[in-house]
């Protein structure tokens, strides 16, 4: 279908990101663009801000438990996009309210390490812990551990795919579903969708390709498992997923093969394309109607989410 609407008003006000300016500049423009199109927050019972011990020294967090929370409620972390670059606890705060309010679950957003002050695999590593520190503090945050999930768009999808791995590689299998929104999954080659959707739709394939080179310094290392999920060479055993991916997005090509590789190794997916959509529309909810149907679609699988296999 054409561009919708919705996006078109959004990419009018926003536009696309660029592709060559300083760490610095970068993030003053994406923080601007992002906060001026996020949807209202909704009211959630408490919200606290703390750091946990990591490998690499402390890495801060926020908790969201929603108004009426329930002593089964689910936990999900959340890994906040941005290109491994960009993202912030605070430009996500919004997005972190209102899942905690629409799941009825306690939010954990993750505060990793960024490049290029940090490249692969320092965000990797804050995400992995902070998962384990998750599970083992879950009653603590009153939520119940085998209903533990991991979220996240974009670089944070491609974290929260990660994670998922490194929880089935260690024999632990603590995540009992893994929310994608969009996210990279092999960063390793070029897929259709970089030279259909290059331009023009807020992602360009000129920024994406520029936000991975300061990832991932090593272009080796963009076959790595840990940067590039899809390359793992089995998705056995993988929980449930969701992955919710946008037509106008140069990563929607990947973003469909992944779930293909996923529900090849009996993984139950559930793939949702949003038509007309582009990349950062989840965070558009002020003048994208679509970010909450994607948000309702994330709350009814953290709601019928059961326990993880153990």
């Amino acid at each position: 279908m054409p561009l919708h609407p919705d996006a078109v008003q959004a990419i009018d006000e926003a536009g696309d990101l660029p592709a060559h300016l300083s760490p610095a500049e970068l993030r003053s423009l994406y923080h601007a663009q992002r906060i001026k199109l996020l949807p209202n927050p909704l009211p959630v019972g408490a919200c606290e801000a703390f750091d946990i011990p990591g490998r690499a020294g402390a890495i801060p967090m926020r908790s969201y438990r929603p108004l009426r929370q329930e002593p089964d409620a689910a936990l999900l972390v959340f890994f906040h996009g941005g290109g491994w670059m960009l993202g912030t606890l605070e430009s996500y705060d919004t997005v972190c309210r209102r899942l905690a309010a629409k799941a009825g679950c306690v939010v954990v957003s993750v505060g990793y390490r960024l490049a290029p002050e940090h490249p692969f695999p320092a965000a990797v590593e804050d995400a992995y812990d902070a998962l384990c520190w998750c599970s083992n503090h879950a009653r603590e945050l009153g939520a119940d551990p085998s209903r533990l999930a991991v979220c996240g768009d974009s670089a944070g999808g491609n974290l929260a795919a990660v994670v998922a791995q490194l929880d089935r590689e260690a024999g632990e299998r603590r995540v009992a579903l893994q929310v994608l929104i969009y996210p990279s999954t092999d960063m390793s080659r070029p897929w259709p969708s970089y030279e259909r959707n290059a331009q023009g739709y807020m992602l360009t394939t000129a920024a994406l390709q520029s936000l991975i080179s300061s990832y991932v310094t090593n272009e080796l290392d963009r076959a790595d498992p840990r940067a590039s999920p899809m390359r793992r060479t089995s998705l056995h055993g993988l929980p449930r997923a969701l992955v919710i991916s946008a037509e106008f997005d140069p990563l929607v090509d990947d973003n469909a093969a992944y779930a293909e590789r996923l529900r090849d190794a009996g993984v139950p997916v559930e793939y949702v394309c949003f038509p007309g959509m582009i990349h950062p529309f989840f965070t558009l909810g002020r003048v994208v109607k679509d970010a909450e149907r994607a948000e309702d679609l994330i709350a009814s699988a953290v709601r019928a989410m059961s326990a993880a296999v153990i």
